[in-house]
């Protein structure tokens, strides 16, 4: 995989932080290098996904890029069911299909180029990953998105809520920002690498605290809702309907 080097050079005017060509061809050592833990999250979304898939169904990977979780999907789960992924930006699926293509999985697929801020289609789910998305969703559109899955999935079936979250508090939110652009310097990236990526996603990732997040799942009728991954402002969430 191609390293990711966008922000490598100083540039005056940062542009918003967008999904690309340019960020397709280095999003998979994007990922590795900035979402702490994220072999072992991998690991982790497969195997509940495993656990609360059922045959005859539809799993489902909401924006799922250039398909990393979508391939962790289809490894985990030995199921009769059909995976959908959905993405707005064309050169991510683009990838996403060489991806699967080469692992022989393209075959089990339905690819969707379609923008969650419009809502999409669930249907017949049992299991909903939403990994690092929502945050990326403008917040007015966040409530009908997690209806719209909530009414998509069947009863027992799960969605997978992975985010970026702020602190409950001024002093712990600077901290975990602290610790985790600590995490990005110890994988390479420089300081102004980071400073001009964080001006980038400034207008574009959006993040809720925990609260808020488990909240929004409530209010959508999910009873069932508990934790499995955090890192300082990092966080997992299963919820089940």
């Amino acid at each position: 995989m191609e390293k990711d080097e966008l922000y490598v050079e100083q540039n005056n005017q940062i542009a918003d932080f967008e999904f690309g060509e340019k960020t397709a061809e280095v999003f998979d050592d994007m990922l590795e290098r900035s979402i702490p833990l994220y072999r072992e999250l991998q690991r982790m979304i497969g195997e509940i996904a495993s656990e609360f898939a059922s045959d005859g169904t539809n799993i489902y990977d909401l924006g799922c890029s250039t398909g990393i979780t979508l391939q962790t999907l289809i490894n985990a789960i030995d199921k009769d069911v059909k995976f959908v992924g959905v993405d707005y930006s064309q050169a991510m699926l683009d990838k996403c299909t060489e991806k699967l293509e080469k692992n022989g999985s393209l075959g089990k697929c339905e690819l969707i180029c379609n923008d969650l801020n419009n809502g999409v289609l669930i249907e017949n789910a049992s299991v909903v990953v939403l990994n690092l998305v929502l945050q990326f969703i403008r917040p007015l559109y966040r409530e009908f998105l997690i209806r719209n899955i909530y009414k998509g999935l069947k009863e027992n079936g799960c969605v997978i809520l992975v985010e970026k979250v702020l602190g409950n508090d001024s002093m712990f939110n600077r901290t975990f920002i602290k610790f985790y652009y600590n995490m990005k310097k110890r994988d390479g990236y420089s300081e102004m690498e980071i400073a001009q990526k964080r001006e980038a996603l400034e207008n574009v990732l959006i993040p809720y605290r925990l609260e808020e997040n488990i909240g929004l799942l409530k209010n959508n009728n999910f009873t069932y809702i508990d934790i499995f991954y955090k890192w300082y402002n990092f966080c997992g969430i299963i919820a089940v309907k």
